[in-house]
């Protein structure tokens, strides 16, 4: 049988295009995708774009006293603002909320240095967490009431119980992410207990470090002001909390809306540029984020 014969590949030649017709090798953005490119612009959009559904939902409903537009409720927010009474409210929620996760954050940090030291530690930390973490933080108020009564110590209670166990099982787990590579390599330098902590665990942790912070963060102000709704005043002065509470029993609505919306005012700047400001300069400097 003969073989087929094989026929030899015809070469092929391309002629060179010129350089002027090769075209752009990078387009040039026009004006409105240079702008749409910033994180900041494209969510201020969002936020323009909802109080605009909102001006416009409450216009149609045409009822103020059960719910205003943003126009009426800025009005308001803007009189208290000068008036004296919001930034009052502000000052007195934000000074509880501080302390008390200050509190948390330093009972966490001991809970998971001890869990990831010893084996006793981290049977305390699970079984702590497996007890707490599912208990919500509004269901102990009672009983912070009955020990401490209305004042500064309750609000800090219900506080330290929300955020502490958020930011423990996410340091925690954390922790348990970096890899043996990372903790022989600590381990090799003689470093041991807290110094293997601050020096390899932390540092190889602070994506979940971070995340716990911030969920921390979200539970301790919204678990605040339910718990200034509740029993309002802390110290000698209202929180937001309580600032609402008052406004709603004098059915002024707006003003109800402008405490909810300085609310969501403060998260998102906490959000904004605490937290981004702290990821810019760690994880994302670091590569360990996109």
């Amino acid at each position: 049988m003969d073989k087929p014969s094989i026929q030899p590949r015809a070469d092929v030649e391309y002629a060179p295009v010129p350089p002027g017709q090769v075209g752009d090798v990078a387009r040039q953005l026009g004006l409105v995708e240079r702008v749409l490119a910033h994180t900041g612009i494209r969510r201020a959009l969002v936020l323009v774009m909802l109080a605009l559904i909102w001006e416009l939902y409450a216009r149609y409903l045409d009822n103020p006293l059960m719910f205003p537009a943003f126009s009426e409720t800025v009005v308001a927010m803007v009189g208290d603002l000068l008036n004296g009474v919001l930034p009052q409210a502000v000052f007195s929620s934000l000074k509880v909320l501080l302390m008390s996760y200050a509190v948390a954050i330093g009972l966490a940090a001991i809970l998971t240095s001890l869990a990831v030291s010893t084996r006793l530690g981290t049977d305390v930390l699970a079984t702590l967490t497996a007890m707490f973490n599912p208990l919500p933080a509004i269901a102990i108020l009672p009983l912070a009431m009955l020990w401490f009564g209305l004042g500064i110590q309750s609000l800090m209670l219900v506080i330290v119980h929300s955020v502490l166990w958020a930011v423990s099982l996410n340091t925690y787990s954390g922790f348990q992410s970096v890899s043996h590579t990372q903790r022989m390599a600590g381990r090799n330098y003689g470093l041991r207990g807290l110094r293997l902590v601050t020096r390899i665990l932390i540092p190889a942790a602070v994506p979940s470090i971070l995340a716990g912070l911030k969920i921390g963060w979200a539970f301790a102000w919204r678990t605040l002001i339910a718990a200034e709704l509740v029993f309002g005043v802390s110290g000698n002065s209202g929180g937001l909390g309580w600032y609402v509470f008052q406004h709603r029993n004098a059915l002024e609505t707006p003003n109800v809306f402008a405490g909810l919306l300085m609310v969501i005012v403060i998260g998102l700047v906490v959000e904004g540029l605490v937290f981004r400001s702290i990821e810019l300069v760690t994880v994302r400097r670091w590569g360990m984020q996109g």
